[in-house]
């Protein structure tokens, strides 16, 4: 027999959402900083950094809880993961594979944040 859950499905929605809105805005700032100050490929920063573009259009769907956001940023999300693994295991610089690390995590920190948001029925519940 189950229990009472201590949150509702609203709640964890929110919380989902919350999660969802920091890891993208955490990504997009690490990603910047990466290539234009903390460990660019060349010095005084990379093109690199236009690797955040593709997330930027997700930032206002993301922020207003879009369902179909959710959904395509879900599938984008793991070039971030890829590139993130990769430099973590061959970058020569150790600032860059420590980046490379993080990048990883909050790319799949994002991806468990959306599907917990999509798994709460953002769908139902979202307005349009």
């Amino acid at each position: 027999m189950s229990g009472p859950t201590p949150f509702s499905s609203a709640a964890w929605q929110h919380l989902w959402h919350r999660g969802a809105v920091l890891c993208l805005l955490a990504l997009i700032l690490l990603s910047v900083l990466w290539e234009m100050w903390v460990a660019p490929l060349h010095p005084g920063g990379s093109l690199l950094v236009l690797k955040v573009l593709p997330l930027l259009p997700a930032v206002p769907g993301v922020l207003r809880g879009r369902p179909s956001t959710f959904r395509w940023l879900s599938l984008l999300l793991w070039f971030y993961a890829a590139e993130g693994i990769t430099r973590a295991l061959t970058d020569p610089s150790a600032a860059s594979r420590g980046l490379g690390w993080i990048e990883l995590l909050l790319a799949l920190l994002l991806f468990v944040c959306i599907a917990g948001f999509l798994r709460t029925g953002a769908a139902r519940h979202v307005a349009p």
